[in-house]
């Protein structure tokens, strides 16, 4: 998709600033867990989108974590670096959104975030298949896959816990 492509040569400082997230993926220890912090608190004390805005403002994501993510693989010369942590910064703003308001209170928001680093780092069936996707559609896709099962966990969370 040519009009996901940024042009390298006038966005570097941009690219790396929303590939990195502000530079949380320089982080010595943990990139992806920086990046999942910071998707987190941005869930958790940022607007909540009703309806179909929500879907919006998720959609968009992705696509800037795509183009963001191609852009910087072809900027470092090498695939999934780990200085890109947009998608785990995405995936887990996009739990905080798509789960019941009780999720971003405290002990919901911590298994949230646990259940998600684990699916993201064991990356389970589909999801290391769907990694190999050709540039930020691989990094992205599957922090999609791992975001849809903390996603499915914690909404069945939710049910049994009220009954």
């Amino acid at each position: 998709m040519r009009w996901l492509a940024l042009d390298m040569g006038r966005c570097q400082g941009l690219v790396k600033a929303l590939a990195t997230v502000g530079g949380l993926g320089y982080a010595p220890i943990a990139p992806g867990t920086a990046g999942s912090l910071a998707g987190l608190l941005l869930g958790v004390l940022g607007p909540r989108a009703p309806g179909a805005a929500l879907l919006v403002w998720v959609a968009a994501g992705f696509l800037i974590g795509v183009a963001a993510s191609t852009a910087a693989e072809r900027l470092w010369g090498t695939i999934d670096p780990s200085a890109v942590v947009i998608d785990e910064a995405w995936a887990m703003w996009a739990i905080m959104l798509s789960t019941p308001p009780v999720v971003s209170s405290g002990p919901m928001a911590a298994v949230a975030f646990v259940l998600f680093r684990a699916f993201d780092v064991v990356k389970p069936p589909p999801l290391r298949w769907v990694s190999r996707a050709p540039g930020g559609w691989g990094i992205m896709l599957d922090d999609l896959g791992a975001a849809a099962y903390t996603i499915l966990i914690l909404y069945g969370l939710a049910v049994t816990s009220h009954k």
